[in-house]
């Protein structure tokens, strides 16, 4: 039995949000607000969106429509369990029933964060893991600023644990939000390392959930065509930040990443880019696009097709050569895009020491990401992996 018959044999649940894709999307807030009966609109965003201007039109929007709204953007990249617990508060206080959220994948997680809070109580670190949520979050109405996390199509939230210096993940079909609103203009407004960022995020989101070893042909298709777009554009996008023809791919590569990484789930990339950002704060997209290439050497033998597959979405030539040739031409591709995106590729760029190597790894292998990657990974491998990356 080849592999895509055995993937058609084995039971699947997908789960997605409503869209809306396109231009002009996010005005459509107000009346899909009305329509879900959100009366007290809890705002959440950030001091960059504010700055943007996205936050002010949806303000605007939910003034005109006479709805109440209560604005909170204390939040910062990599959202504290701290800083939801103060949003839960205000939620609260302002008797809030549904939830807008403007931003990228650090507002959405910390917007999904109130949600639970606000239909479960007690602390967000109560509800570290897989499908701890038993109630229906408070309605959510998602509006991405950014060609990247996906979280407005996932059911995934990342928090951080603040005292001990980690990330939690939360993974629940309760964390999908109710509609995601999806204008690719709202990402005009980003600079080249916040567009190289937020890209290279979405590409290890699209390999990672192909190489999943629960992936299925159905997040394939999703995955491949999201690499082949993010291939064929990002570069022209972060030397051309207002073109719309390339913002556009983009976003819709971000979306198609998120549909295959919600289903599928990730691998080592992101559980040792979690432990990054939980224990230093560093930048998700540019964690991942650093680790990605060591994890991709270490997994290669494991998922030797795919990777086959995901250089070829690339449009990379592996005409006449052998395997072994094949993945460094994959890996030196990767590699010459983090240079040309100007992004650090080592974690001593970053501040980390080989002291720092041991929690990180001991961080790592509790994540559930870890689960899900073609290779089991031990906690001395990923010592290694941290080791080379330095």
């Amino acid at each position: 039995m080849d592999e895509y018959s055995q993937q058609f044999t084995e039971l699947r649940k997908f789960l997605a949000p409503e869209i809306i894709y396109g231009p002009g999307a996010h005005l459509r807030v107000g009346q899909y607000a009305v329509n879900m009966g959100i009366h007290r609109v809890f705002v959440v965003t950030d001091e960059g969106v504010i700055k943007a201007g996205w936050t002010g039109q949806i303000l605007q929007i939910l003034e005109k429509m006479g709805l109440y709204y209560s604005l909170f953007s204390k939040l910062t990249p990599n959202p504290k369990d701290y800083e939801v617990m103060s949003g839960w508060e205000q939620y609260h206080s302002d008797q809030c029933n549904g939830i807008i959220v403007v931003g990228g994948g650090s507002s959405i997680d910390c917007a999904k964060g109130v949600g639970i809070i606000a239909s479960h109580q007690g602390s967000i670190l109560d509800y570290e893991g897989i499908d701890t949520l038993k109630t229906p979050c408070p309605p959510m109405i998602c509006i991405p600023t950014t060609a990247g996390s996906s979280a407005d199509v996932s059911q995934f939230a990342i928090i951080t644990d603040s005292q001990n210096r980690r990330k939690i993940a939360i993974i629940s079909k309760a964390l999908v939000p109710d509609i995601s609103l999806i204008s690719p203009e709202t990402t005009l407004t980003l600079d080249s390392q916040q567009t190289a960022q937020t890209g290279m995020d979405a590409l290890c989101h699209a390999i990672e959930a192909l190489v999943s070893n629960a992936s299925s042909p159905v997040t394939d298709l999703f995955s491949l065509n999201a690499i082949s777009l993010i291939s064929n554009h990002l570069s022209k996008a972060v030397n051309n930040l207002k073109d719309i023809k390339h913002r556009d791919p983009l976003m819709l590569a971000s979306m198609e990443a998120g549909f295959a990484f919600s289903n599928a789930s990730l691998g080592a990339v992101h559980a040792m880019a979690h432990a990054l950002g939980g224990y230093s704060d560093a930048n998700h997209g540019e964690s991942n696009a650093l680790l990605l290439p060591h994890v991709i050497r270490f997994n290669f033998k494991s998922a030797t097709d795919r990777y086959l597959r995901i250089g070829k979405a690339m449009d990379l030539d592996f005409v006449g050569k052998t395997q072994e040739q094949a993945r460094d031409i994959l890996l030196n591709h990767l590699i010459q895009l983090t240079q040309e995106y100007g992004l650090n590729m080592k974690l001593s760029n970053l501040g980390y020491t080989l002291s720092d190597i041991p929690q990180l790894a001991r961080t790592a292998i509790k994540d559930p990401c870890l689960l899900t990657n073609p290779r089991p990974v031990s906690i001395g491998e990923l010592e290694e992996l941290y080791a080379e990356a330095l």
